[in-house]
């Protein structure tokens, strides 16, 4: 569990630094930054988490690793819902996700909710990356702390 605070007290801090190192930029640079970094971090993960797994059949095979695998050891818990269309969009629904835990649990900081989200969203991307898959990965949050990231597969 002292991990779990470690985590959650680093994501916030390089959230909150991104922010005031690029105070004179647009909000957009400082989610940009966050999601490369996030990206970065996911592409190691991923190598780490599956050098032992045999290959995935297909892209729903690697989204539900992703959902149960990685998520877990990421954030302690499975996704609570993957849903997809079966043409390559995918949503991930995390009820209680843990960075957005310690904000609030309303609509109190909704508007501050995206930038704590945007490393989080590299991180899948960073992910799926590595395992083949190029993506477009967005959060949505309508209550704190649920949020729904949605995962769409670039077809090359």
């Amino acid at each position: 569990m002292a991990d779990d605070a470690l985590f959650e007290f680093l994501h916030m801090e390089i959230v909150s630094h991104v922010y005031k190192e690029q105070a004179s930029r647009e909000r957009v640079s400082c989610v940009s930054a966050l999601e490369s970094m996030g990206f970065r971090v996911g592409q190691g993960l991923i190598e780490r988490f599956t050098k032992d797994s045999p290959t995935f059949k297909d892209d729903l095979d690697i989204m539900k690793f992703l959902c149960k695998d990685f998520w877990t050891n990421i954030f302690r818990k499975q996704v609570d819902n993957l849903r997809t269309n079966h043409q390559g969009t995918y949503v991930l629904q995390d009820n209680k996700f843990s960075l957005l835990t310690q904000l609030s649990n309303g609509k109190q900081y909704l508007e501050e909710a995206p930038k704590f989200l945007a490393f989080s969203c590299g991180l899948i991307r960073g992910a799926l990356s590595n395992l083949g898959l190029e993506s477009v990965v967005t959060a949505e949050v309508s209550l704190m702390p649920s949020c729904k990231f949605q995962v769409v597969i670039q077809k090359t």
